[in-house]
């Protein structure tokens, strides 16, 4: 299980840094975009991002926690599952 603060992966202005390491963007970067995808309110779409497994094709579910506000999300092909926390207010943060 991966557990993140992503505040972790910003710089200052609240932007993923690009002179981090190739490995740790790519992670910032899909992290930025589970947290788009479970804060757009469509539960109902179907997912669209890629498992980060190797070799897994597999499409990551994400959502809110409600007891703990932390973005949990799954691949439910390999089962990599982990949670997102300190993502309110950031720039991938669409909720109102």
């Amino acid at each position: 299980m991966h557990i993140t603060n992503f505040q972790h992966f910003l710089d200052e202005g609240g932007n993923i840094p690009t002179d981090m390491p190739k490995e740790a963007r790519e992670l910032a970067n899909f992290l930025a975009l589970l947290i788009d995808d479970a804060t757009t309110g469509d539960y109902d779409a179907e997912p669209t991002i890629r498992c980060i497994e190797k070799d897994c094709e597999g499409l990551v579910v994400a959502f809110i926690t409600h007891d703990t506000d932390d973005i949990y999300w799954v691949c439910p092909l390999c089962k990599t599952n982990g949670y997102i926390s300190d993502w309110r207010g950031t720039k991938w943060d669409n909720c109102d």
